[in-house]
């Protein structure tokens, strides 16, 4: 393992963004994002560390040369141990806040300032969850109700077609009835594209479940942290986020879908339809 290390004082942010082959450019998107958002803060107070879970054999020197205004520290040459292992790397130096952050997040200048802003003033509040949109200003909806597994194939693996015929039912599952320009307490499920947590409450849960390696880390982990402090949806703290469906991913993708689901429906309880 390498480590690339920025020495700070203690800071008030950490952020860990998870990387795996990721596009250099989507990279530097969100990094250029970041740090203007962090600007705010004082960047001397905001700790950055990127875990490359790429490949050994994978070329990873485009890494430490990205642009960045906010230095941040590289872990890598551990191999692909896992997003939610990976995201635990940081345990030991978390900050007053943390946040998990994915590598195809753009937020906007004033987002981390917002979440502070309503963290402080809400001390129940021990996950926030953002306003998020794609690429082309479509509303996400990530945050997310209890899912039955009727619920998780339909939305994953249906064709359109299909999907159309249980609209209802997913609006449900997907909150849309809840989710818009109003705060919203206390949503089962947060999205792990954007957890901004305080690091107490990260700390205690002793951070995500490592047994999944990919997908379903982020349901857990909210189930979990919902059980210690309030998640909030807070449509004033707003990202624009890429990504997409595993059954669009591949064969690899799809079989850790199943074994992750496997996980996290006999780690919680299991809900048919």
């Amino acid at each position: 393992m390498t480590t690339e290390r920025a020495e700070t004082a203690a800071p008030l942010l950490t952020i860990c963004i998870v990387v795996y082959r990721s596009d250099p450019a989507t990279m530097e998107a969100t990094l250029t994002s970041l740090s203007t958002a962090a600007r705010p803060l004082g960047l001397e107070r905001v700790r950055l560390v990127i875990v490359d879970n790429s490949p050994e054999e994978t070329p990873r020197d485009w890494l430490g040369a990205l642009p960045s205004e906010l230095p941040f520290e590289v872990i890598s040459g551990h191999g692909n141990v896992g997003y939610g292992r990976a995201n635990n790397m940081v345990l030991d130096q978390l900050g007053e806040y943390h946040l998990v952050l994915n590598p195809d997040v753009e937020m906007a200048p004033d987002a981390l300032s917002r979440a502070l802003a309503f963290m402080a003033a809400n001390a129940d509040c021990g996950l926030l969850a953002p306003a998020a949109f794609h690429p082309d200003g479509q509303r996400q909806y990530l945050c997310k109700r209890y899912p039955a597994i009727v619920d998780l194939l339909l939305r994953g693996f249906a064709p359109a077609a299909i999907r159309r015929l249980f609209r209802k039912r997913l609006d449900h599952y997907e909150m849309r009835d809840l989710i818009g320009e109003e705060t919203v307490w206390d949503p089962p499920i947060a999205s792990g594209c954007f957890m901004f947590f305080r690091g107490a409450v990260f700390r205690t849960l002793a951070g995500f479940d490592e047994r999944y390696l990919l997908y379903f880390e982020d349901f857990d982990i909210s189930l979990r942290a919902g059980r210690i402090a309030r998640i909030a949806y807070v449509p004033s703290v707003r990202i624009v986020h890429g990504g997409g469906a595993a059954a669009r991913k591949g064969f690899w993708h799809i079989r850790q879908f199943v074994r992750s689901a496997g996980i996290f429906f006999t780690a919680h309880r299991i809900k048919f339809y």
